[in-house]
């Protein structure tokens, strides 16, 4: 098959859809490259690069999409796109189709099968396709640099000759990935960070990169990612509330606050109201990434930087990721990729639109001439429940002295009975095996007993558990081998090959370990 990616025709689109590295990976699966002259330039992929990669450079889109099978691309298709698509091609691209009704019924009146990236299920095997993720990842970061490009101090704090200067406060308000990227780079930073998220599962992640979540005093129970796809459902009117109240008392202390907050399908929700912003210190920053839904913030203009009048600074552009479009196209051709492989099974070049696959099933929107979306629910479930920790009940001190008993009684007891066990065993073998057999036992169970107490009582913080138990025998094998080597004859030869070969296998696990504690040592 022929992959074509057209460059793209949105204005400020600066992303492309296939980059020469993914190109040669797409060649590997048995299929033959197409761009479109000029498409990867505001990315920084010239058609040099491409022709290199083995990519076929045409130069127009109309010639390209005549001559390509399958066209990926990153926006949705215009409406001029939308009519070269004809009977059998495939279209891969962020698509949104219950936002674009009338695309989707036009794509799909030319015949052709749509995949849309922004549908892949949130399965683990399908996080290598996630592009919603990729390309929230970059927003995320994106967010902070531009908030610190508009913020007139410092993220850390520093203490100067000239001065001793705060650190910044910054609170991002949802906890998916764009949100957690946000925060562990405004952590990276050196910011004070702050994170909410209606999701009680996400608190610890929060806390793990070095930020403090924001807790509610709130009763309800909010639904688990879980159940939504790894999305925030929408929240009762009380929550909001109380959501609202909380924001209020944030907001005068917060210097910067990055809002995430989005459930596709909807418009954005209201978090960060007019007389929140009104209450921030000024030169103060938000950065709005749902602005493309509507914004997060009442002072957010799609596409636009504005100034409220009491000079707080509140970003809504829409096109973060387009902004690192390098990095961004990489990823997202990567996501490309990784579906196209799962399209190309046998790596033939052959497309075989598995209509069974939950991956190809979910994310495949118009096949064969007909409407497939919405999709059936997958049968693997989309995120595992993150399930709280139930903590143990606190032993009384009756209760723990009744416990520690019991244990020692069931310990002396078995320690009876093993010595008992042994000490029957000992006197059967010493009452009639011969007294050759009766000398090599004790010098055995002496070889045991020294190994044991030399090599097995070594720290594990020095040594491996497995090492410490391969020396252990190596141990007993050269302390046995020693006593027997001056037996003489083949006794002695084999007794010397044996310190020989447990002497090696020592010595190497003592190498082997050096290199492990290597691994977790700064250089």
């Amino acid at each position: 098959m022929k992959i074509g990616a057209p460059k793209e025709v949105a204005p400020g689109e600066n992303r492309v859809a296939m980059t020469p590295d993914s190109a040669a990976q797409l060649q590997k699966l048995g299929h033959e490259c197409l761009i479109e002259s000029g498409a990867g330039a505001a990315a920084g992929f010239s058609d040099a690069a491409y022709q290199a990669a083995g990519v076929s450079v045409v130069k127009t889109a109309a010639d390209l999409f005549a001559g390509a099978d399958v066209v990926a691309k990153v926006r949705p298709p215009s409406d001029a796109e939308a009519a070269r698509l004809r009977k059998g091609q495939t279209l891969i691209s962020f698509f949104y189709p219950a936002q674009g009704k009338t695309l989707l019924e036009a794509c799909n009146g030319q015949g052709a099968t749509v995949v849309a990236m922004d549908m892949v299920p949130r399965i683990s095997r399908a996080q290598k396709m996630d592009a919603l993720s990729s390309m929230a990842n970059i927003a995320g970061y994106r967010a902070v640099i531009e908030a610190g490009s508009n913020f007139g101090r410092f993220f850390t704090g520093q203490v100067t000759a000239a001065g001793k200067v705060p650190p910044a406060k910054v609170l991002v308000v949802g906890a998916g990935v764009a949100g957690l990227a946000a925060t562990g780079t405004a952590v990276s930073l050196g910011a004070i960070v702050h994170a909410f998220d209606v999701r009680p599962e996400v608190a610890e992640q929060i806390e793990s990169m070095g930020a403090n979540f924001v807790f509610l005093d709130f009763a309800e129970q909010q639904t688990d990612g879980a159940a939504t796809g790894g999305y925030a459902a929408p929240s009762s009117p009380e929550f909001r509330e109380a959501q609202l109240k909380k924001f209020r008392e944030l907001a005068p202390e917060m210097d910067i606050v990055i809002t995430t907050a989005l459930i596709p399908g909807r418009d954005a929700p209201k978090l960060w109201l007019a007389d929140m912003v009104a209450a921030m210190k000024p030169g103060s920053v938000v950065v709005d990434l749902a602005a493309e839904r509507g914004g997060n913030c009442d002072l957010t203009a799609p596409d636009q930087k504005v100034v409220s009048d009491n000079g707080v600074t509140v970003i809504g552009y829409t096109d973060f990721p387009s902004r690192m479009a390098a990095q961004a196209s990489t990823l997202y051709s990567n996501n490309i990729r990784h579906m196209l492989a799962d399209l190309t099974p046998k790596k033939d070049g052959v497309i075989d639109h598995n209509m069974e696959d939950d991956v190809i099933r979910g994310a495949t929107v118009t096949h064969q001439g007909a409407i497939t979306f919405p999709p059936p629910p997958p049968k693997i479930q989309a995120i595992a429940a993150a399930k709280p920790k139930e903590k143990p009940r606190e032993l009384t001190p009756e209760e723990k002295r009744a416990e520690e008993m019991a244990a020692f009684r069931a310990q002396t007891r078995s320690q009876i009975i093993l010595l008992a066990v042994g000490a029957v065993l000992m006197a059967l073998v010493g009452a009639y095996a011969p007294t050759a057999f009766m000398q090599h036992f004790i010098v055995f169970v002496l070889a045991v007993f020294v190994g044991f107490q030399v090599i097995w009582n070594v720290a594990h913080s020095l040594h491996t558990p497995l090492m410490a138990i391969t020396n252990a025998i190596s141990g007993i094998i050269i302390i046995g081998a020693l006593l027997q080597i001056g037996s003489g004859g083949l006794v002695a030869v084999l007794a010397a090959v044996s310190v020989l070969i447990a002497t090696i296998n020592i010595v190497g696990g003592f190498m082997v370990t050096r290199r492990m504690l290597q691994m977790f040592q700064k250089s």
